[in-house]
């Protein structure tokens, strides 16, 4: 990734969220979720453009020398004109721009957190695959998210949805899901940390966003599964308020 510093936004010059679209004009997805909470805690100027699925590819691919395997949001425009794709790397960036108020990218808690998580959404992934275009999606698309689920998943929604979308999913994903309220414990909260934000607690914050969006039925399946420790989850939830209300722009 390239590494030059980029000049600071302002409101003529701000950054530019490529984010994913959806039927209720605000963000959903997880990965653009964690920037967004980067860009709206670093209380940086941005707006954000919104992409159906079939668009990312001929939206984003001018902005990059070479050709990729795959275009995804998020992507942000920097204000020098440097575009940087995947959350992750996209948090480096803003960091080294903007170290101040620090994402502590270097904390124990991100790397674990990060470790863990595709290990959840693997076992949730045919909920995720079949929620999404019922809940969220334009017209737009559909039908790309089901040519591309499916061949992920390797059977079609309609069997994905009747075999492999209840609560069991879950129950595979319990373990991870426990060890996660467990290190939001080891500290005294709200955050893993403890009283300061990083980006541990931005990757969490949306996964749990995430899926109150993707299924109301669905996050009552995460409660079910955290039972007692739901409180720190809830905790922080409310702490991270500040950089989650914006979400529509």
């Amino acid at each position: 990734m390239p590494r030059e510093v980029g000049s600071s936004a302002t409101p003529s010059r701000p950054y530019v969220l490529y984010d994913l679209a959806s039927k209720s004009g605000s963000t959903w997805s997880l990965n653009p979720w964690k920037t967004r909470f980067c860009l709206n805690y670093k209380q940086l100027e941005y707006r954000t453009v919104w992409l159906e699925y079939p668009d990312l590819k001929p939206s984003l691919k001018p902005f990059f020398a070479k050709e990729l395997d795959l275009y995804t949001a998020p992507t942000v425009a920097f204000p020098d004109g440097e575009h940087v794709m995947d959350s992750w790397d996209i948090a480096k960036k803003l960091e080294e721009v903007h170290p101040e108020p620090s994402l502590h990218l270097d904390a124990p808690y991100v790397a674990k957190v990060q470790d863990i998580m595709p290990k959840i959404m693997g076992n949730l992934k045919t909920i995720v695959s079949v929620q999404v275009p019922k809940n969220l999606l334009n017209d737009a698309g559909q039908a790309y998210w089901r040519q591309t689920r499916e061949e992920r998943i390797g059977m079609t929604l309609e069997k994905a949805e009747t075999e492999h979308s209840g609560i069991d999913r879950w129950e595979k994903a319990a373990s991870d899901i426990k060890q996660v309220s467990a290190w939001l414990k080891e500290n005294e909260g709200p955050f893993f940390l403890g009283s300061e934000p990083s980006f541990a607690d931005f990757q969490w914050a949306g996964f749990l966003l995430f899926w109150q969006r993707v299924s109301s039925e669905h996050y009552e399946h995460f409660k079910t599964v955290v039972g007692s420790d739901l409180e720190v989850h809830e905790k922080l939830l409310e702490a991270v308020k500040p950089w989650s209300e914006r979400d529509s722009h």
